[in-house]
């Protein structure tokens, strides 16, 4: 072939098109799982935070297996439908649902089941609920533990963001703020409140609130949205479920 025509700079091109195609493509298959695990430990992390732990990165599955005694599907009614236990944990469908999915389609009035981490810390039994929301400038999520005593008083919680502003929004990250949550309530002589964000200095009457992000208003604000939207969907269950 003669290499000074076109045809053949085309062709050249479209083969080394292909060949960057299939290597990336296997490159891809090859590095998922890897990938899966990553994504995997960075949610247990998170769901571990929430309950106080923050373990050396390749003690996070043990200690998450030690902890966490069930992963629960539960509906709308509040009724358990999937239980999962022993090898089942982190491997669930209740591990692996797409909350961030489940409440959107909750918003437009769809029905769909959400996952209930139960763990047992220091001898108390704690749910574990996932939260979903969106920042000023992208998607921020959580996970806030709850005492199965009174099914109200919160443990503990941990938030992330996926680009708030550094130094702002992206505050919600940080332990100082997750910190604010232990001890509120989500219930109020047996009525569900939820928990509000609040511009610093401002009070709330009928719920616990904890203090905003001076500076980064809007993402609190969306963690106060948050919080309402993906906690009122657990009402039921925590009225009346009761794990031990």
């Amino acid at each position: 072939m003669n290499r000074d025509k076109n045809s053949y700079v085309l062709i050249y091109a479209a083969v080394m098109v292909i060949l960057a195609a299939v290597l990336l493509a296997g490159a891809a298959i090859v590095l998922r799982p890897a990938q899966q695990e990553n994504a995997n430990i960075d949610k247990m992390q998170q769901i571990l935070r929430a309950l106080g732990q923050s373990p050396d990165k390749s003690a996070v599955i043990s200690t998450y297996k030690d902890l966490i005694k069930k992963e629960l599907l539960v509906n709308e009614e509040g009724q358990v439908v999937k239980t999962f236990e022993g090898e089942e944990v982190g491997k669930s469908d209740a591990f692996n649902a797409n909350t961030e999915l489940s409440y959107k389609l909750i918003a437009k009035g769809e029905k769909q089941d959400l996952p209930v981490y139960v763990a047992e810390v220091n001898g108390k039994t704690l749910y574990v609920l996932p939260l979903n929301g969106a920042g000023l400038w992208n998607k921020i999520w959580g996970y806030i533990a709850i005492d199965a005593a009174d099914h109200s008083t919160v443990d503990g919680a941990d938030f992330g963001n996926a680009g708030e502003t550094p130094g702002l929004g992206a505050e919600i990250s940080t332990p100082h703020f997750s910190a604010q949550f232990k001890g509120k309530h989500i219930f109020r002589e047996g009525a569900f409140t939820g928990i509000a964000v609040v511009k610093n200095g401002q009070k709330v009457e009928d719920k616990d609130y904890v203090d905003g992000i001076s500076g980064g208003t809007l993402t609190s604000n969306g963690v106060n949205d948050m919080l309402a939207a993906s906690l009122k969907p657990f009402q039921k269950f925590l009225e009346t479920y009761n794990a031990q």
